[in-house]
């Protein structure tokens, strides 16, 4: 008997997923043999166990938005990134290098490596690809001072405020650099680590 979700689908509520032989898992439901969602997730199915991880756990990307990332592992042309969604992101050497990228010359590990922090867009991203990622815009790249923030994703909304009205406050109160990456990672930049421990307060 089949499923009828793709792996990593978002499913929602009242969503059928399977039909047949199958176990409910996290987040769904059996009736008259047949598996239901019961929230709003990414469906997957593992040894006949039909489970919904909820998407208010997690990022889900879009093109356009700005995220922080934590490099996972230098590649053969380019990194790996976590950008804390259910798929891991990748940035492409020549989008650093702003040129051609040869692998003869170019150690990738000298420009970002593993465990570095960066801000970047989501480029690109659908269901049968990983996001891709860009830093060739200004104000994007490698993050070489300030500190982490993290929160619920879902959170983000709340700490821009009404009209950017929150965000600006702190901005002025404590004279930081303040970057929301839609991913639930703020990064928090002062001239002094006491501006930086007060706008994360």
């Amino acid at each position: 008997m089949p499923t009828f979700f793709e792996k990593k689908q978002i499913v929602t509520p009242g969503e059928l997923l399977a039909e047949g032989d199958y176990i409910a898992g996290e987040n769904t439901y059996a009736e008259n043999k047949k598996i239901y969602a019961a929230r709003i997730g990414l469906a997957s199915c593992e040894n006949k166990k039909v489970n919904v991880v909820a998407l208010r756990a997690f990022y889900y990307p879009k093109v356009g938005d700005i995220v922080i990332g934590t490099v996972l592992e230098v590649g053969f042309n380019g990194w790996t990134v976590d950008i804390k969604a259910p798929y891991t992101a990748l940035l492409r050497a020549s989008d650093v290098l702003s040129r051609p990228f040869k692998p003869q010359n170019d150690e990738l590990s000298h420009f970002l490596d593993t465990g570095d922090l960066i801000v970047a867009k989501i480029a690109s991203f659908d269901r049968a690809h990983d996001p891709q990622l860009t830093v060739s815009e200004p104000g994007l790249g490698k993050i070489t001072r300030g500190q982490i923030m993290k929160v619920t994703p879902t959170k983000i909304p709340r700490v821009i405020g009404r009209k950017g009205s929150m965000i600006s406050l702190i901005k002025q109160e404590t004279g930081c650099q303040i970057i929301l990456g839609i991913n639930g990672v703020i990064l928090v930049t002062g001239k002094r680590p006491e501006d930086e421990e007060l706008a994360m307060m």
